[in-house]
Formats: C-alpha cells, sequence, structure tokens
C-alpha cells in the first residue's frame, strides 16, 4: 500500500531524514521506532504532504505522492493524527467527527444551514466504533487527555482513511487510557481492517500489536522486520534498545 524509497529531507544543512526505507502492506499495523530525533515524526510529514522530500519517493497504491499537498494525500486515503492534540475544543465531540466527515465530501459546516443535519448516522458509527458515543454531546475541550487524542483519531477517521497514521497516539496517557488505545487500535485494523503506521515510545505497546518494526537513528532506517527480529537484532539493541531487551 505504502512504500517509502532512499527518501532525504535536509534543514539548513541538517540531514533529519537520510535515505529512508518503509514498505507498508495492505491490513498491517507497522510501528516506526527511535530515539528522539531520529527522523520519526520528519518521515511522517513527508508521507502525509507537510514536507516535501528533496530525494527520494514515496509511493501510495503504485503512485508517486512526492511532494504532494496534504489536502490531495488525504483525498487519496491517508488520514492523521498528531502527537499534539489538533481538535475543535469549543465544539461538541459529535460536531468534530461531523465536520471532519463533511469537509470529506467538501459540503461546509454551519451551525444553522442544511449540511448540520447530514451524516449523522455515519458521525454516530465512528464515535461508537471508537468508544466515545456516550460523549457525543459533550465538550470536546472539557475532555480528558486521552479522551481527546481517542477524539482525534476519530476525526481522522472520518476521512475515510484506508491508510491510518498515529503520532505517538498514547503520548501523556495514564495505564488505563493506554490500554483502551491499544484495544482500539487492534478493533480497527480486525474490525475495519484499517491499515495502521504508528510512531510510540511505549515499546511494551509496539511490541504488543505491531505486525512489524521499522527502526529509525539519526534519519536513517536501521531495519524493518517482525518484532522478534528486531528485539533480537544487535545494532537496534545498541542504537535504541540500550544494549539488551
Amino acid at each position: 500500500m505504502l512504500r517509502v524509497e532512499a527518501v532525504k529531507k535536509w534543514f539548513d544543512g541538517f540531514l533529519a531524514v537520510n535515505e529512508a526505507d518503509l514498505v507498508v502492506e495492505k491490513g498491517e499495523v507497522i510501528a516506526v521506532i527511535g530515539p528522539n530525533g531520529a527522523g520519526k515524526t520528519t518521515l511522517f510529514n513527508l508521507i502525509t504532504g507537510q514536507l516535501k522530500p528533496d530525494t527520494g519517493r514515496i509511493i501510495f497504491k503504485n503512485k508517486d505522492i512526492s511532494g504532494v499537498p496534504p489536502y490531495e494525500i488525504c483525498k487519496k486515503g491517508i488520514s492523521r493524527s498528531f502527537q499534539i492534540v489538533n481538535i475543535f475544543s469549543r465544539l461538541t465531540v459529535f460536531e468534530n467527527v461531523q465536520v471532519a466527515m463533511l469537509a470529506h465530501q467538501k459540503k461546509t459546516f454551519k451551525l444553522f444551514s442544511p449540511t448540520k443535519g447530514q451524516v449523522i448516522q455515519e458521525t454516530r458509527e465512528i464515535l461508537d466504533n471508537v468508544g466515545l458515543y456516550d460523549k457525543a454531546k459533550s465538550i470536546s475541550g472539557s475532555l480528558s487527555h486521552g479522551d481527546q487524542k481517542v477524539l482525534e483519531i476519530a476525526i481522522a477517521l472520518g476521512n475515510r482513511p484506508e491508510l491510518l497514521i498515529l503520532d505517538e497516539p498514547t503520548a501523556g496517557m495514564s495505564p488505563e487510557e493506554t490500554s483502551v488505545t491499544i484495544n482500539l487500535i487492534n478493533r480497527l485494523t480486525t474490525d475495519l481492517g484499517l491499515t495502521i503506521l504508528f510512531c510510540e515510545h511505549d515499546m511494551e505497546l509496539v511490541f504488543s500489536i505491531a505486525h512489524k518494526i521499522m527502526v529509525m537513528q539519526q534519519g536513517k532506517s536501521i531495519i524493518q522486520a517482525k518484532p522478534d527480529q528486531v528485539r533480537d537484532n544487535k545494532e537496534v539493541q545498541e542504537a535504541y534498545l540500550g544494549g539488551s531487551t
């Protein structure tokens, strides 16, 4: 579904991503890990069009999307959540997801317009899928941090993606909230058939749900393999996991 080929990205003489390679097959859950500054978020920004690669290619469903604007990439079937929660804090939970769905259908959202009554069932289904249906009428800014992160995933689902990219989905969450998010990610793949690419610092989460793991260091991809192979790789142990796992 997605292939990153020898991508490079420079910032004022600093090579943030250095010939990174990544392969994501349909239906997989792929984790990208690495130390702070390894280039993970920059790689995600390149895939989703926030940045344009200096060299290399990004292929999605056999089409080159290198440098394509974010809104076009979203239309093609890639949606994303961010490290920092990005929601409309003054809108209700329901309205946040409804806005995303209307935007995907190229319709505007106004509180007293006919579109206010559209995509109601679809919005309810998404909220039910992520476990926020009982909080649909709550103002989003009043939610716990964990629920706001889940809401952001729901908003991403409103764009009807085939590939969902999650940037540190459990950052700042309590253990209970993290457990809920792990279960959600598993449901999104098993029940909805989504393909998921994510980066995360919680190694227990990564090794428990990822089908394959790609490890980055200093902008390079060291290895992409199954969790056990990554855990046993000496270069990974020395570069990232502290010499032993």
